[in-house]
């Protein structure tokens, strides 16, 4: 094991603080990232099957990344429990395989600062899933509360400026289901994480995960149109962070409350306009007060859940 003690460490507010933070920059950055891999591969941003095509091949390559980091930090060549194949299988089908589907097809049809805030959704849906889903936690008025200020940060978003309700299935409708199948896949984790290492799962189900998105993307006919020198570089950059960030969530959440966590996620949605007007010069909508207003709700919405929402934890017996 990396760590002799993981549980004493990871489970100090500072460890979750600096950790869950390098996930949200991460994340962050992979929504302009994205929206550039779509051009140096020259993908059909109109296609799906390539734009699962594309995500296979990165979640393929994540979860060889996590593989090999198991496998050199525990001396041995990392695999998972075979009993364990169902649970791999169900992180893989909501974790990689339904998210990542909505998620590419939603960036593709909307903006970066716009899909950095709805994805900000996901963080309330996680907690929603804990609370009647998973029953982790207990649901309550403030969190209701902060709820409210999360879906109205999102109904913000979508006004803009001409005060009209800009809302696509393929666009911001994929980028929300996206959200909802990442708190599903993060109540599983949670879950599952006390009977199977947490590195094995996250790098499995990414594999087994990206290898049904490359098979499905091919098999309709999915194409990468372009290879260069900077589209690998970029596809490996999206397939660390990945491998990097969710091999953290799926350690925090193993070792915290799910509501620990997602506190600090409240600076995702924050990264993620914030890479997105850096890089795809996207600082018009950035700027905008119906997007800052936005950002304020949904990130203060996820403090108050957070910070009062949870007075007393459901604590599980694990084996």
């Amino acid at each position: 094991m990396l760590f002799k003690e993981p549980e004493k460490i990871f489970s100090k507010t500072w460890v979750v603080c600096i950790c869950a933070l390098i996930c949200c920059v991460l994340w962050g950055s992979a929504f302009p990232c994205v929206k550039i891999g779509y051009e140096l591969f020259g993908i059909n941003k109109s296609h799906a099957p390539s734009l699962m095509l594309f995500a296979g091949i990165r979640f393929t390559l994540a979860g060889v990344l996590v593989i090999a980091f198991g496998s050199v930090t525990q001396r041995k060549f990392l695999t998972f429990k075979p009993k364990n194949y169902w649970r791999v299988g169900i992180v893989a089908l909501f974790q990689t395989v339904l998210q990542y589907t909505c998620f590419y097809i939603g960036v593709a049809n909307t903006t970066g600062v716009k899909s950095s805030v709805l994805n900000g959704l996901g963080v309330f849906f996680t907690i929603l899933a804990a609370c009647f889903i998973f029953r982790t936690e207990k649901f309550n008025l403030i969190k209701l509360l902060g709820c409210l200020l999360g879906f109205g940060g999102i109904v913000l978003i979508n006004i803009g400026g001409d005060f009209t309700f800009d809302f696509t299935f393929f666009g911001e409708g994929c980028v929300i289901l996206s959200g909802l199948s990442s708190a599903v896949a993060a109540g599983f984790v949670k879950i599952f994480s006390k009977h199977e290492n947490t590195v094995a799962l996250c790098g499995y189900q990414f594999f087994f995960g990206g290898i049904v998105l490359t098979i499905i993307g091919l098999s309709f006919g999915g194409v990468i149109a372009q290879v260069s020198v900077g589209a690998v570089f970029l596809l490996i950059y999206l397939a660390f962070l990945s491998a990097c960030a969710f091999t953290l969530q799926g350690t925090l959440l193993r070792y915290n409350p799910v509501s620990k966590v997602a506190v600090f996620k409240s600076t995702n949605p924050i990264f993620g306009a914030l890479f997105s007007a850096i890089i795809l010069n996207e600082y018009d909508q950035l700027l905008s007060i119906f997007t800052l207003i936005a950002l304020a709700f949904v990130c203060l919405g996820i403090f108050i859940i957070n910070k009062f929402g949870e007075k007393r934890k459901i604590v599980r017996k694990t084996e």
